[in-house]
């Protein structure tokens, strides 16, 4: 998986692996969630993207919880790095954060499988259905399909560096 270094304007390979307590960024560093506290949290699973040349470079925190046979995306954050069209280092991160969770709810037995569920903070809504292919079902509710979660998998996490 790559994401795209804008400085260099070349993909870096990164990696998407089962967060620790240690590898939470804290709030103080600009970040909006308390993941020290996220991670705790029973029945959920957190990870981090990284850059694989820089293990201890979190460049991005996800948050999933399975209930009822569906999987629903809790919480999704980039680093504060990487915010912003003028000074962000890095794109792709959410993209392939989101994808990831996509291929996860391929992975459960249910008759949700392949559907990621989350809510979206209002402003973000039209973003979320323009960039990533997700439906709005009511509220702030929604979710990401099968065939547009497989269109996300390829994307962003089949990417080839050429």
């Amino acid at each position: 998986m790559y994401i795209l270094d804008i400085q260099a304007n070349t993909l870096v390979e990164s990696e998407i692996v089962k967060a620790t307590l240690k590898d939470m960024p804290l709030k103080k560093d600009g970040w909006n969630f308390n993941w020290k506290t996220t991670i705790k949290k029973k029945d959920t699973e957190t990870y981090v993207l990284r850059l694989k040349s820089n293990p201890s470079s979190t460049q991005g925190v996800l948050h999933l919880r399975k209930m009822s046979g569906m999987l629903f995306m809790d919480l999704v954050e980039i680093a504060p790095h990487n915010i912003g069209q003028k000074y962000k280092r890095y794109d792709y991160i959410a993209g392939c954060l989101i994808a990831f969770a996509c291929r996860e709810s391929f992975r459960m037995e249910s008759n949700y499988k392949g559907f990621l569920s989350f809510e979206s903070k209002t402003e973000l809504i039209k973003f979320y259905v323009e960039k990533y292919y997700a439906k709005l079902i009511a509220g702030q509710n929604m979710y990401i399909e099968p065939s547009n979660g497989k269109r996300l998998i390829d994307e962003y996490l089949n990417r080839k560096n050429k």
